[in-house]
């Protein structure tokens, strides 16, 4: 699935769960094995740490991977956020879409920006000031927040 799958307008984006970043092909596919074939499935199934435990038990697998994983599904739900920066987002701090909704624009791009220069020493891919705007408006509308 390349792009995410929309009922409605207005409803989170829904992808396949091999698109979410740093999930190995491994770990992708016992995790369709146990049912959980897209981001949001994930998302619905990892909300309490009840959960996460019993996921991380079920895959055999840290925890802590479970929580990543269930940090980038929730923040994937984010429309113009999606796969693709959910895991930039994750490594900037941001970890759901009620923190990236109250995140100050200004804080948040020189964040994405210092984030760029540190790990790939070019600030020209960071994001637009416009970009990280939409992102957080989209979360704000995903999340009730203004």
């Amino acid at each position: 699935m390349a792009s995410p799958s929309h009922a409605s307008q207005g409803r989170s984006p829904n992808y396949a769960i091999a698109q979410l970043p740093g999930l190995s092909p491994e770990d992708s596919q016992k995790l369709v094995d146990l049912g959980i074939e897209t981001t949001l499935q994930l998302v619905r199934q990892t909300q309490t740490p009840d959960q996460q435990q019993q996921l991380a038990n079920q895959l055999q697998t840290h925890l802590q991977h479970v929580k990543k994983w269930s940090a980038l599904a929730n923040l994937a739900r984010v429309a113009s956020v999606g796969c693709h920066y959910c895991g930039m987002l994750l490594y900037a701090g941001v970890a759901t879409p009620e923190q990236l909704a109250t995140t100050p624009l200004p804080r948040l791009h020189r964040q994405l920006m210092k984030l760029h220069i540190s790990t790939m020493q070019n600030k020209d891919l960071c994001p637009s000031l416009n970009d990280v705007m939409v992102w957080i408006q989209d979360a704000q509308q995903l999340t009730g927040r203004r």
